[in-house]
């Protein structure tokens, strides 16, 4: 068999861990988590052993200047580091430190929106007549005064802010602290490139590039559709969410742009580009190109959005697996820091360790977030301390807070995390829910991780090896992937009952349970599953 591991690049190979940076470590005691931080927390992520977590790739959240209307999201600088996550020669360590350890860096970039105290958009605001003024949208008010249209901000309320100094409306469709970049302006177009190469300059492997379906807008500014299945329960205040975002994502025309972001990663040698994309399946997968001159990896939600059944799960995974054309590769997510946490959002403990079984065995590369791990529950957040602006111009119920809590390292006051008191609190359950009372607990969630991702490294067939279904009952998923005369089988059982699978497998074996109670030769009458139990067989 080829050696396959030499000749495909690693984001096919790998597995990536998102850190959201304010919630991961601080080094500096001031309650928010930092870039130095991260670089003492390396020997956990991988130091070459089984005993470290073992994934391939960090994708760092932003860490740029940033006023924190949206905490980070908001870049008042591209080609820098906030104080309160460091410096630029701290992020270059990062780098050397990652990549001594065998681990690549991807970073955020966010080419949708800047901050409104970013230099380009305080010259562009100044007046109609600044050169930088098309670098932003802008647009005059209808008669009546009132926005040029019914577009919605994402965080609530119109997407459209006047500015009296001018008599003109500029676009915002996140808080009105983050403005819109006019990817049309080849100026604009040209300062973004180079922001780009500055920072795969200093060593960075490749970019989680955020909201980029949003990047161009309809030229008319038509208004948005209402949308006839959104729900009643909504907030007076979505206006996003009441209406189908026909002419404010999704344009033909940024496939052009997205084409000159990969070009400009092609400059350089094995970068990868990842977007954040939603959208119907024959129109997400566009973002690959026509030959894959597009995003490597178009990020894929969808397993997110399922229910918790087996059923539902193939489906989703045999869909995508049709759309993609021949020299496309997937990827998967189940956790990030805008959603709920993975064992909140599929129902517990016992559910979590199913899913990271499932994750980190379809084919695809798989991202995981930081504490899902630990089995991070949703955090509780009351009312007063909600952070996030999406929860607190929604309401309470819609914060992404939830899911960025800090990481719980130990029982220590703070749970490792801070000496001082974080700018979130830490779960409750912290004293006996953090790493190290789990790595001393043989059956712990945080070593399944580690031997789940163990195993796909010393199992080529788990990283590159093609994907089949076999049959199974109802409440069960099972599944091969296979590379040469490597094979593997993977079973899993959605429901609360045992569950009995006959496999076309001679000679197999357990290999790993989630249970992480038993590797035995399988029973010639077959495989006995318990309840929420998933084996890997080979």
């Amino acid at each position: 068999m080829p050696n396959t591991q030499s000749i495909t690049p690693w984001w096919q190979r790998g597995v990536v861990y998102q850190i959201y940076p304010r919630s991961f470590q601080d080094s500096n005691g001031d309650g928010v988590g930092d870039l130095p931080g991260i670089l003492a927390r390396l020997d956990y992520l991988n130091d070459g052993t089984p005993d470290s977590l073992g994934v391939d790739a960090l994708w760092i959240s932003p860490f740029y200047p940033s006023p924190m209307a949206d905490f980070g999201y908001d870049v008042a600088d591209y080609c820098n580091v906030d104080p309160l996550f460091g410096t630029l020669a701290d992020f270059d360590r990062l780098v050397e430190g990652a990549h001594r350890r065998g681990m690549k860096i991807i970073i955020d970039w966010v080419p949708n929106h800047t901050s409104d105290q970013h230099p380009w958009f305080i010259e562009a605001r100044r007046s109609r007549r600044s050169p930088q003024r098309n670098w932003y949208i802008w647009a005059d008010p209808k008669p009546d005064g009132s926005p040029p249209n019914n577009w919605g901000s994402f965080f609530g309320g119109p997407a459209w802010t006047f500015e009296p100094a001018s008599g003109q409306y500029y676009l915002h469709q996140f808080v009105k602290e983050q403005p819109e970049l006019n990817w049309r302006s080849p100026e604009l177009k040209a300062a973004m490139l180079d922001t780009l190469r500055f920072w795969l300059r200093r060593g960075v492997d490749g970019f989680r590039m955020d909201v980029v379906g949003l990047l161009i807008k309809d030229a008319a500014l038509r208004d948005n559709p209402p949308n006839p299945h959104a729900d009643p329960r909504l907030s007076p205040n979505d206006l996003h969410g009441r209406q189908l975002a026909v002419y404010t994502e999704d344009q033909d025309e940024v496939h052009a742009i997205i084409r000159q972001i990969r070009q400009t990663l092609d400059e350089f040698d094995d970068r990868v580009g990842i977007g954040e994309l939603w959208g119907p399946l024959p129109r997400w997968v566009r973002y690959y190109g026509e030959q894959g001159e597009e995003l490597q990896l178009p990020f894929n939600f969808r397993l997110m959005n399922q229910p918790w059944q087996a059923q539902a799960m193939a489906n989703c995974v045999a869909e995508l697996e049709a759309a993609l054309p021949p020299f496309a590769w997937p990827n998967y997510v189940l956790g990030n820091h805008d959603q709920p946490r993975l064992a909140s959002r599929f129902g517990g403990q016992a559910q979590a360790r199913l899913a990271v079984m499932l994750l980190l065995t379809l084919r695809g590369t798989p991202t995981l977030y930081n504490g899902d791990e630990i089995g991070l529950e949703n955090g509780k957040i009351p009312p007063e301390q909600i952070q996030d602006p999406q929860g607190k111009n929604l309401g309470a119920e819609r914060s992404r807070d939830v899911c960025r809590t800090p990481m719980q390292w130990d029982a220590s006051p703070q749970a490792g995390f801070s000496q001082a008191k974080p700018w979130l609190p830490v779960s409750e359950d912290y004293t006996q829910r953090n790493v190290a009372a789990l790595s001393k607990d043989p059956l712990s969630i945080l070593n399944l991780y580690r031997q789940l991702l163990w195993h796909r490294r010393q199992h080529p067939a788990l990283q590159l090896g093609s994907y089949q279904t076999l049959p199974a009952p109802t409440d069960c998923l099972a599944y091969q992937r296979t590379l040469g005369n490597q094979r593997q089988v993977i079973t899993l059982n959605f429901s609360s009952r045992e569950q009995r699978l006959s496999l076309p497998v001679d000679n197999g074996r357990v290999a790993l349970s989630t249970h992480l109670d038993r590797a035995e030769p399988l029973a010639t009458a077959g495989l006995i599953l318990r309840p929420h139990e998933g084996v890997i067989i080979e």
